[in-house]
């Protein structure tokens, strides 16, 4: 018994040493990219247009016939009917 309490403050004692290693890694970590947080985001409702679309992508109901602006190039999109019963992501 006294053996695993030795052990189990060997442990908390190991782990609290590698504690504020990680949390220092935490604080110097990189800085996202305007890549990455573009790749990284998803398309949102913002009042009567939708940012963050994807051109191509199928849009989802809510947005048909309405105007999307891209995620990458900042440009303008509408979401129009592809096929009979398939809306996409169309430049505007």
């Amino acid at each position: 018994m006294r053996l695993r309490l030795i052990a189990a403050a060997m442990a908390v004692a190991a782990l609290s040493a590698l504690a504020p290693a990680a949390a220092h890694a935490a604080v110097y970590a990189p800085v996202a990219t305007a890549q990455s947080s573009a790749a990284a985001c998803k398309y949102k409702r913002d009042g009567n247009v939708w940012r963050c679309v994807t051109p191509g992508a199928y849009c989802p109901k809510a947005a048909r016939n309405k105007i999307g602006y891209a995620k990458a190039t900042k440009k303008r999109y509408k979401c129009s009917q592809y096929t009979k019963t398939t809306w996409r992501w169309k430049r505007a």
